[in-house]
């Protein structure tokens, strides 16, 4: 232990010599935090709208009133015929076209139906089926509306009430800052430790250590908890961020969520630790951090549902500590989940923890 605690001092020591490593730890997660989920907001809300009114009726203008209205369509233009809309969405200016038919409310009174076309840009194929989505359900509160005037008691009419579990008002943020939090702990902990040991075989220092009496298990133990101890740290930080700058308060026990954070510290140290074992210089230990680094960002749930994913990628993602992590951030802050609802995730990052730290511990080589 007494060996160890010498190590312990060189580590700290060292870390805070350098100030750029500082400013990169503390600095980077906290002002990244701040600014990626404002502008990784993926709510739809924005949408330009392309109008074709061949009507020009009083039913015409209440429905383009009602879309108007609801804040999520822009107006565009309004034109007389499709091939001038169209013109619209080739230049990238609309990203919807709504046709309203001649005759639209002549047909809906005399026959109680009738066809409006709606055409969109799939290029941003998110945008056009959300904004899609949102286009065909005014127009079926439209709809519900002409019916329920025309009888003041409609027969077999169904209403329908919708409440949105944990997330009331299904704000992006919500969904986002929880995984953004996870993202950049795995950056601090991965390319951090990523590059301690290689920069130590780059300056030469690690030589004088091999002939030391320190022990293999010692050496990687010291470097590890002082990032530990920074990632919890950080981890701290990004919470307080989490709560008084997007009002996202903790819904469980503030004692498991650090729990799972020491495991997960752990694990991703020793990945970290393992790169650099593997590398021979920090150019080397960088492109191999950053390969897996958009595998865990890119696999982990953090953009889409891994319940979306192809099976092959669905096992990939069982296969990276992240996406147990982002999962158990999301269920204990956003959901309030206990340990019983996570303790097949806290099994998994324990043996992620032994396996990489283990893997490292082994695959250091005191001699050359």
């Amino acid at each position: 232990m007494k060996i160890l605690r010498f190590i312990l001092q060189k580590e700290f020591r060292q870390i805070f010599r350098d100030k750029s490593i500082l400013a990169m730890m503390f600095a980077m997660p906290i002002v990244q935090l701040v600014v990626l989920p404002l502008a990784m907001d993926f709510d739809v809300k924005h949408i330009n709208l392309s109008v074709v009114d061949k009507d020009h009726s009083s039913f015409s203008q209440r429905l383009i009133h009602k879309i108007y209205a609801s804040g999520y369509f822009i107006p565009i233009s309004s034109n007389t015929s499709y091939n001038g809309a169209i013109h619209h969405i080739e230049k990238e200016e609309a990203d919807i076209i709504l046709e309203i038919p001649l005759n639209f409310e002549r047909n809906l009174i005399r026959e109680g139906k009738q066809r409006v076309g709606v055409y969109a840009d799939a290029i941003n194929g998110t945008k056009s089926g959300i904004g899609t989505a949102y286009l065909n359900r005014i127009i079926s509160d439209f709809s519900s509306e002409l019916e329920w005037n025309a009888e003041s008691r409609p027969r077999g009419s169904i209403e329908i009430l919708q409440r949105s579990w944990y997330n009331p008002l299904e704000a992006y943020k919500f969904n986002v800052v929880p995984a953004v939090l996870v993202l950049l702990l795995t950056l601090i902990g991965g390319f951090m430790t990523a590059l301690n040991i290689v920069k130590e075989k780059e300056i030469g220092t690690i030589e004088q250590i091999n002939v030391s009496p320190i022990k293999k298990w010692q050496f990687i133990l010291g470097k590890m908890i002082p990032f530990w101890v920074i990632g919890i740290i950080i981890f701290t930080l990004g919470l307080m961020i989490c709560f008084f700058v997007y009002g996202i308060a903790l819904q469980g026990s503030l004692w498991l969520l650090y729990l799972f954070a020491a495991v997960y510290l752990v694990a991703v140290l020793g990945f970290g630790l393992l790169i650099s074992t593997y590398s021979d210089n920090q150019v080397q230990a960088m492109f191999i951090a950053f390969f897996f680094m958009m595998i865990f960002m890119l696999m982990s749930g953090f953009f889409t549902s891994t319940d979306s994913m192809p099976r092959w990628a669905r096992t990939l993602s069982d296969l990276t500590p992240v996406t147990h992590f982002v999962k158990v951030v999301r269920m204990i802050v956003l959901k309030g989940s206990d340990f019983s609802d996570v303790q097949l995730e806290f099994l998994y990052l324990i043996v992620f923890a032994i396996i990489l730290n283990v893997w490292a511990i082994w695959n250091y080589r005191k001699t050359s």
